[in-house]
């Protein structure tokens, strides 16, 4: 999400010496060709030759979220056709594993045409993926897959398309001899909406017509295990301790969480400058991230949001913009003469989000 996000990711794999992933969608950060990524405006190799320099115990895995067709702002401003958006996945793809990527996500769940069929998406999985492995071998990178066939809507999956899918897989993976993927993305009941979690997962409130979670998935996980894949959960931001907790207990196997880190390098920004004394440069940054509507996406139908909450939302978005840059400085300099280090503070922040997860999934002591 940020420059302190992904330090903060660095320095807690190592000081706890546990393995972390970090997970680049297309829209925070791609290859040169694509123009680079909203985070920090790095592109791919540039991204990964920070990450392996910062990381001196190796602990951190670099990983694409979402690759895939569309899944780049531009692919979807230019009204790209299958085949050309497809083209265009593979390029971002060879520039991933030219970096050093050691994760991909293969996800051609987007598609701007229409809604495909889950088979037409298996053979957009099995093309990318046949991809992918072919150019790996030939650079002798060590690379692992995981697949998504569709967005996140905050409900589950049916037992049914999870066992079709996973079962289409390991036939494609057989027959060419392929290694099986590593992870399945499964609509584990989340979804972020503003700055909460609205999907059923963490609802204390059964939702009409869906199994509730704890019963629907570790049917889900057993289905899992029956083909060796890892069950990873996306969207994750915003649920409660209470139920992060559950996720060891019902063996899930990896989540994925993003906004709410922004976020909360976002309020504390906002904080600390109206405390400090900063109050202008807290006034232009919130006029900057408003002013971007990078908050739309995010919105409920019947948002009761205000201006502000808007402007928290699409925070991380304008991080890296030469205006945010200014304000940050000119605060920096007015923190520091208070024996505030600025970055290292957001930093902190930051940190203390990560951990929430890291001691309610029991990698780190509480």
């Amino acid at each position: 999400m940020s420059v302190n996000c992904v330090d903060a990711a660095i320095e807690l794999a190592n000081q706890h010496e546990i393995p972390m992933m970090l997970i680049a969608s297309r829209r925070q950060i791609d290859s040169e060709e694509f123009g680079g990524g909203y985070v920090n405006n790095w592109t791919t190799s540039q991204f990964a030759d920070y990450v392996i320099d910062h990381d001196k115990k190796g602990k951190v895995l670099l990983a694409r979220d979402h690759g895939g067709p569309w899944q780049n702002t531009r692919e979807k401003e230019q009204g790209l056709s299958l085949r050309r958006a497809m083209d265009s996945a593979k390029s971002s793809y060879l520039a991933d594993l030219e970096a050093g990527f050691q994760v991909l996500h293969i996800d051609p769940s987007v598609d701007i045409h229409g809604q495909p069929c889950v088979d037409e998406v298996l053979n957009r999985v099995f093309e990318l993926y046949e991809y992918c492995w072919s150019q790996a071998q030939r650079l002798g990178q060590e690379v692992i897959f995981e697949i998504g066939t569709e967005e996140q809507s905050g409900s589950t999956n049916s037992q049914e398309e999870l066992n079709y899918t996973l079962n289409a897989m390991q036939q494609f993976c057989n027959k060419n001899r392929l290694p099986q993927p590593s992870f399945v993305v499964i609509q584990a009941g989340t979804r972020v909406m503003e700055k909460r979690n609205v999907g059923s997962f963490d609802s204390p409130i059964r939702v009409a017509e869906e199994i509730p979670a704890e019963i629907q998935l570790p049917k889900m996980i057993e289905i899992c295990n029956r083909y060796g894949i890892f069950m990873k959960e996306h969207n994750t931001d915003y649920v409660s301790d209470e139920a992060l907790q559950w996720h060891p207990r019902l063996g899930i196997h990896a989540a994925n969480v993003a906004p709410e880190f922004g976020v909360a390098e976002t309020v504390a920004l906002l904080d600390v400058m109206e405390k400090q004394g900063c109050g202008a440069q807290a006034d232009d940054f919130l006029r900057l991230s408003y002013d971007s509507r990078k908050w739309d996406k995010w919105m409920l139908k019947d948002t009761a949001a205000s201006d502000r909450d808007r402007a928290v939302i699409a925070g991380h978005y304008v991080f890296a913009t030469p205006e945010c840059q200014e304000i940050k400085a000119t605060a920096a300099s007015v923190l520091r003469r208070k024996g505030i280090e600025l970055e290292e503070y957001l930093k902190q922040q930051v940190k203390q989000s990560i951990l929430r997860y890291l001691t309610n999934f029991r990698l780190v002591a509480a």
